[in-house]
């Protein structure tokens, strides 16, 4: 790294933690001003407070990272040039781009670090708030989440299954009050599985059915068999906890893992009900790159030659940013809605976007002006 790399780097990093300091305080500022409340009412330990903040870390981070870049960015090189420094590095014969480059590299570490946070930590953090609220209300303490009143259909194997609730994130993950219905292709019910409880071995991948009892049926429904057991073993199932509760599981709440598994375990399900969930899978591999908008846009309106042109650059690059994440809600709404593709829905508004950062970078890069930039067909 050059004295000049360095230098800029410099001159971005301060600010930078400073926008990410400040978005942090003000989030937690309003947060706890909403919730204080629950905490004093459920008498909440501050064990139990600070556990609260750490899980909502990674998604104020992958919220604040891409505003806290452009805010720094824009503050640094205003600052420059404002004191001439650009103008010295450009009569140097240093480029635009070559100034930028060491900002660029790290809004590649920045990408890098909002994937790692988006992958699991972010899109989970919500579910653990609301959990960690309604343990906080009821003054308990809950290890895992269940789902009650549950029906899940594998529609390869013919197979229905009925349950009051299940805990998939349990070691044991335990089912209870299970009806399992097995069809034919005909849709006949052809056996039946009644049982207090069931669980799933992972390491061999049986169910195991306590205080079951089994029913043979014929086409017509008449009772060829029944056999009582109190524990009853099945194997060769390819129903496992995960894959019967996945099913109604929030697709904003699911890391990139489970949502792959899902999209592979319920690849059968009507492709309207599977549009959230590739939607949402796509838009966690193209979140990370807003922070490359960010610094393209940021960098090509941050730089300006005269002290008039500061505030407007200041002002558009805002714009454009914050324009950016509407468009992107639209478009991911759309997605999940199944009224444009997955990747179109997720990439589309970051693709052009990104494109007007490109050009915005080289237009200042050829030492073009930017409001005289006329483009054909606008007056």
């Amino acid at each position: 790294m050059t004295i000049l790399d360095r230098y800029v780097f410099h001159r971005f990093l301060t600010p930078f933690i400073y926008c990410i300091t400040g978005f942090i305080a003000i989030w937690f500022i309003f947060d706890l001003s909403d919730n204080i409340p629950i905490f004093l009412q459920g008498q909440a330990s501050l064990q139990t407070v600070l556990h609260y903040y750490q899980t909502q870390i990674p998604a104020i981070l992958v919220l604040a990272l891409p505003a806290g870049t452009i805010l720094a960015l824009l503050y640094c090189l205003t600052m420059m040039s404002r004191s001439n420094e650009i103008i010295s590095m450009l009569t140097a014969g240093v480029s635009v781009l070559r100034v930028l480059s060491p900002l660029f590299f790290f809004g590649f570490m920045l990408v890098g670090l909002i994937t790692y946070c988006n992958w699991s930590s972010a899109p989970h953090a919500e579910r653990l708030k609301q959990q960690i609220l309604n343990d906080i209300r009821k003054r308990t303490h809950t290890s895992d989440e269940f789902i009650s009143g549950h029906m899940y259909r594998n529609r390869e194997q013919y197979r229905l299954w009925f349950m009051s609730f299940i805990r998939p994130e349990q070691e044991s993950n335990l089912l209870e009050n299970v009806q399992i219905i097995q069809q034919n292709p005909a849709n006949e019910i052809t056996k039946e599985w009644f049982a207090d409880n069931a669980s799933y071995d992972a390491s061999t991948g049986e169910w195991i059915l306590k205080k079951a009892r089994y029913v043979e049926l014929d086409p017509r429904g008449n009772i060829l068999k029944t056999t009582d057991s109190d524990r009853l073993t099945i194997a060769h199932w390819n129903e496992t906890p995960w894959r019967i509760a996945s099913s109604v599981m929030n697709p904003d709440y699911l890391s990139v893992s489970e949502l792959q598994d899902y999209l592979f375990y319920n690849k059968d399900f009507p492709e309207r009900r599977l549009a959230p969930y590739r939607t949402h899978l796509q838009y966690r591999y193209a979140l990370p790159w807003q922070v490359m908008v960010a610094l393209t846009v940021g960098g090509a309106l941050g730089i300006v030659y005269s002290r008039r042109g500061v505030l407007g650059g200041v002002a558009a690059a805002i714009g454009i940013f914050f324009t950016l994440i509407f468009v992107d809600k639209v478009f991911i709404a759309l997605g999940k809605g199944n009224h444009v593709h997955p990747v179109i829905a997720a990439w589309m508004p970051l693709i052009i976007y990104l494109l007007v950062g490109c050009w915005l970078v080289w237009v200042r890069s050829t030492n073009r002006d930017l409001s005289k930039i006329k483009i054909p067909g606008w007056s």
